[in-house]
């Protein structure tokens, strides 16, 4: 059995014990790289209906909110032109950190891999690529873990997604709130949760066999808190168990926790009460809130003495410290944040 390039320090106790060793590996990794890249990023946060709300720019299709028809239109201009796979891992590594994390379908459901489930994806789009192969590979060469986002609870294209209901703003926060979209998104009893499961179940065993893959980390938690029994709806047990039997070593999280069976918790921003007997990972953004790419936020990024506060703040917990960038619609990640990392790496180099 081949040691992933990333465990290779791990390697005799991955012979014995693969997930012991991923498990080991993550627990000293301290620092990685989110990146939140999808068809959003080519809006860059702005849409001329747009509503004046706490979103992200990657929630831009149900802020603004966009017909369904209408948003499948960007994909027609989704080049990912200089998304460059060895370029992110360098930065990576420059910066001090141990492995990456790219959104591979954000609740728009937008895909970044050649899959099997349906052509809204990179691959049909002028792209022509599959984007997350070649970040998977790029980090098997550089020796970085690579994770895999995906939502799971947030659904925006399939029309059985998690029907939360209204929230205390009116707005169904699960799906847009789209006349022309009445008749598509499944509401209420309406909605074959099942249906959009299998769904989701197969493109996540799709991921699980690219190379090395060091973990799936789910979003969208709050689609099935919201819903009576969503635990046990969610079917998430048997799919970490499917996952576990695809490739032992991979690690599953789903945010704070929504089984407690995740092999390691990962909330978001300022927490700082860690969940007793997991590893814990915090994820926050140099952008002021966004996650994906927001022009308006153009000049205002966090600096390098802020990613030093909050890699202080992640080990005193202890954590890791997962930092996103939003790259440009183009895949490139702001020179701002080039800047940022490269002097958190030698900051961080000079400490060792």
């Amino acid at each position: 059995m081949t040691t992933p390039s990333f465990l290779r320090d791990h390697a005799s106790l991955y012979a014995r014990d693969p997930r012991g060793a991923a498990l080991a590996w993550f627990g000293q990794a301290r620092f990685g790289l989110f990146l939140h890249y999808g068809l959003y990023s080519l809006l860059g946060g702005r849409w001329p209906t747009m509503k004046v709300t706490n979103k992200g720019s990657e929630w831009i299709q149900w802020t603004a909110p966009i017909p369904r028809r209408e948003y499948a239109q960007l994909q027609q201009r989704f080049t990912a032109e200089h998304f460059d796979a060895d370029t992110i891992c360098r930065l990576a590594l420059a910066a001090g950190m141990r492995y990456i994390n790219l959104t591979t379908r954000h609740h728009d459901g937008f895909c970044l891999w050649d899959t099997d489930t349906t052509d809204f994806s990179s691959m049909h789009a002028p792209a022509r690529r599959d984007l997350v192969r070649e970040l998977a590979e790029a980090c098997r060469r550089h020796g970085l873990g690579c994770f895999l986002y995906i939502s799971h609870g947030r659904e925006w294209w399939h029309p059985d997604g998690p029907d939360t209901g209204l929230d205390q703003y009116g707005f169904n926060a699960s799906k847009p709130d789209c006349p022309e979209d009445a008749d598509w998104f499944h509401r209420g009893d309406a909605v074959q949760l099942d249906r959009y499961l299998d769904l989701i179940e197969t493109q996540i065993l799709e991921l699980c066999r690219y190379p090395d893959i060091a973990g799936i980390w789910l979003d969208g938690i709050g689609g099935f808190k919201s819903l009576p029994d969503g635990v046990r709806r969610s079917r998430c047990q048997a799919l970490y168990d499917r996952i576990h039997a695809a490739s032992p070593h991979i690690l599953v999280s789903y945010k704070q926790g929504l089984t407690m069976s995740e092999d390691f918790f990962a909330p978001e921003r300022n927490v700082t009460e860690p969940i007793a007997g997991k590893p814990y990972e915090i994820c926050t953004t140099l952008q002021p809130h966004s996650w994906g790419c927001k022009q308006a936020d153009d000049g205002q990024h966090h600096d390098a003495d802020w990613v030093m506060q909050q890699l202080s703040l992640a080990a005193a917990i202890p954590a890791n410290l997962l930092l996103n960038s939003g790259p440009e619609g183009d895949g490139r990640i702001p020179d701002e944040d080039v800047r940022t990392l490269e002097e958190v790496g030698r900051r961080l180099r000079c400490d060792d």
